[in-house]
């Protein structure tokens, strides 16, 4: 029903006793275990690089880099603001073409999940437990414990430090 498909004794090489068999078998095996021969697979140039060229910097197309975080956090923000341009365009379109846009309810309508999501933010900042500090000492420790808040508003950026 299926065609056999074991392996068969392959037939000796043609042409070849057994003791030229033996000679070339040996050479085979003599030719794989010689030692490649020295190629340079790398080139380091210690030539001292200037310290200034002639030819200015310029500023190469794409993204400048960024660490993996940055990068990220750029597309998130880039993300969140496409997708609040279509909705703000989206609800403007629709108030003009419906020729009715009362202010208290537009005013509700997208302030209140707005006013919600903070409240939230807010709430679980707070609920967040203070961590345990457990220390262990084998001899005489004099130990100070300062905490720092530092607060920056304003466009003319105001730093208060407050211990």
């Amino acid at each position: 029903m299926y065609p056999d498909t074991t392996p068969q004794q392959a037939p000796a090489a043609a042409g070849l006793s057994d003791v030229e068999a033996a000679v070339e078998a040996r050479r085979i095996i003599a030719d794989a275990y010689r030692p490649a021969p020295e190629t340079p697979t790398a080139y380091r140039d210690d030539s001292p690089v200037p310290t200034r060229g002639s030819t200015p910097p310029v500023a190469q197309p794409g993204r400048p880099p960024m660490s993996q975080g940055a990068t990220d956090a750029s597309v998130l923000m880039l993300c969140a603001g496409a997708t609040t341009t279509m909705v703000g365009g989206t609800t403007a379109v629709l108030l003009y073409v419906s020729q009715f846009a009362d202010p208290l309810v537009c005013g509700l309508v997208f302030g209140a999940p707005t006013a919600l999501v903070l409240a939230l933010a807010r709430l679980a900042k707070r609920a967040k437990p203070d961590p345990e500090v457990h220390h262990h000492y084998t001899g005489p420790v004099h130990q100070e414990q300062r905490n720092l808040h530092t607060t920056t508003r304003g466009v003319w950026a105001r730093t208060t430090n407050q211990q």
